[in-house]
């Protein structure tokens, strides 16, 4: 039955197409092109040639699903999770891991022209020492139950909103992780009875075991320095890359010869208690009171006696600074949402010798760069870690100075 809401225009509903994939979205869907108009099509990769099956079409562009692969690429390769395709969490299993990597760089490079207007070398992608069996934290969740039965316990499905695929080991998790999981999902089938409501559950790979709890503290190393913070924060996923990705960012910071360190969204103080013996201050600001506290906490347990943290919205640091600002570097590691333009105009009246722009969402990212270029920043350096392969997502950090 053709939806109610199907623009019939320039295909039909589920019409099939042969078509050849000539590129690939930052969302990881291959681009083909049928005189002229754009067609999207997931886990169908550049060079091939695809049958896909249109279910959308837009004002530019039309949504497919791949239905078969006439003509594969030499960089396809067989994907080891049977899930691949149907559970939402990754994208690129099928993709060659140094192309994935490629892509990705090439995607960065892409955003900078058309986004924010600039040719500029993106550094090749940092690449992660696993790829696979690196996530250290995993949130499988299943809904509500039904006749006393719960249904699916995992991730959300391909192209769905709230439909559950039934997740029992998942490969980009850690061993002792996917060891937990079936643990943790006979648990809650054993008590089915009486869990009345949906819920997440938490899986927290750390130095000091597996956590479930949310309140759990977790130990990390992140090279020589040591980190505690709960189980249910935020702390990044894939702790094999971490320690170089961490580095790269503070000898950024370090190299501009500042005296002072800003860690703005500073969390648990993964880069400002990192980067605190080469400075005379770090000052870190984030807005929840309890992450305050903990990277507080943090610097006192490595010894640190030069690094204060305030809770603040970010929008709100600079008016603490006691600095001047061409003796200051900022670190920014904002939500995937970025910064908000409040913070930035502040920080450019703040006029900081350098920052180093640390994000995971690349394309708020550059929406970001067009106004520091707009406030006399020069862009230096965009260097990409892949702290999640198989995935379309990535970390990419940026080096602006005056």
């Amino acid at each position: 039955m053709v939806p109610r809401k199907f623009v019939p225009h320039p295909f039909a509903y589920h019409q099939e197409l042969d078509v050849h994939i000539d590129n690939l979205t930052n969302e990881g869907s291959g681009v083909a092109r049928v005189d002229g108009w754009v067609v999207f099509v997931p886990f169908a990769l550049p060079g091939e040639k695809v049958r896909c099956r249109i279910f959308r079409n837009h004002k530019n562009y039309s949504n497919a699903d791949l239905v078969e692969v006439l003509e594969p690429s030499p960089e396809r390769v067989e994907a080891p999770c049977p899930l691949f395709g149907t559970c939402g969490g990754c994208q690129y299993q099928h993709l060659d891991y140094p192309k994935q990597i490629e892509w990705k760089r090439r995607q960065v490079e892409e955003l900078l022209k058309h986004m924010a207007k600039i040719e500029h070398p993106v550094l090749p992608v940092i690449a992660s020492p696993r790829q696979y069996g690196y996530r250290s934290k995993i949130t499988p969740h299943f809904h509500k139950p039904k006749a006393g039965e719960i249904g699916a316990i995992g991730f959300l499905r391909v192209g769905t909103r709230n439909a559950m695929v039934d997740v029992e080991q998942c490969p980009i998790a850690m061993p002792q992780l996917n060891e937990q999981l079936t643990i943790v999902r006979a648990q809650a089938r054993a008590n089915q009875d009486a869990i009345k409501n949906g819920a997440t559950l938490l899986m927290r790979a750390a130095v000091n075991g597996v956590l479930t709890k949310a309140d759990q503290i977790a130990i990390e190393q992140v090279g020589d320095v040591k980190f505690e913070f709960q189980a249910g924060d935020f702390f990044q996923n894939n702790p094999f890359i971490l320690a170089d990705f961490v580095g790269y960012a503070v000898a950024e910071a370090q190299s501009a010869g500042a005296r002072f360190l800003v860690d703005a969204y500073c969390g648990s103080g993964l880069f400002g208690i990192s980067a605190a013996r080469h400075f005379e201050e770090v000052l870190g600001v984030e807005l929840s009171e309890s992450a305050v506290r903990k990277a507080a906490h943090n610097a006192e347990i490595n010894g640190l006696t030069n690094c204060r943290f305030l809770a603040a919205d970010a929008r709100e640091i600079f008016k603490e600074v006691p600095h001047a600002g061409h003796d200051t570097v900022v670190i920014i590691d904002p939500p995937r949402a970025g910064c908000s333009e409040e913070f930035l105009q502040q920080l450019f009246a703040f006029d900081p010798k350098r920052v180093v722009y640390i994000s995971c969402n690349p394309a708020t990212q550059m929406r970001d760069l067009v106004l520091f270029t707009e406030a006399g920043f020069k862009l230096e350096k965009v260097q990409p870690f892949d702290l999640f392969p198989q995935t379309k997502h990535l970390e990419c950090v940026m080096t602006l100075s005056r």
